[in-house]
């Protein structure tokens, strides 16, 4: 099995997940795979596991941003414009962390990001507070 975020996107849709859990399901991979290097940082594993970690993560903040330009994009505008901000503070923490792998706890704000994200994508946005 391919570490691409879009093999997991098709291989998740076979088994009939919505756009919004394909992109939670994702995302939460894309943290898990930093937390990994993270509690294995002192160990000769260290940077082929941040390279894994780093790279998956562009790969799937690469798409969003993709789909986030596009025109038709549904997504409000304003919107659209935080989450393409939000991958460039991605994209810049990520570069930092890869040039200078000196502190794991730098990758903390990407894995909250992922997570956070993951789990809004998770609620279902019809659903009424009692």
């Amino acid at each position: 099995m391919s570490n691409s975020p879009f093999a997991a996107y098709e291989q998740q849709g076979k088994e009939f997940l919505s756009a919004r859990e394909l992109e939670a399901s994702v995302l939460t991979r894309a943290g898990l795979k930093l937390k990994e290097c993270q509690s294995k940082w002192d160990t000769p594993e260290k940077d082929r596991l941040l390279d894994e970690a780093v790279r998956f993560n562009q790969k799937v903040w690469s798409f969003f941003q993709s789909e986030l330009s596009m025109p038709d994009n549904p997504l409000p505008k304003s919107l659209r414009e935080d989450i393409l901000n939000m991958s460039l503070f991605i994209d810049k923490r990520l570069f930092e962390v890869l040039a200078y792998p000196v502190d794991p706890a730098k990758l903390d704000i990407v894995i909250n990001i992922n997570f956070n994200i993951a789990a809004g994508l998770r609620t279902n946005p019809t659903q009424t507070a009692p």
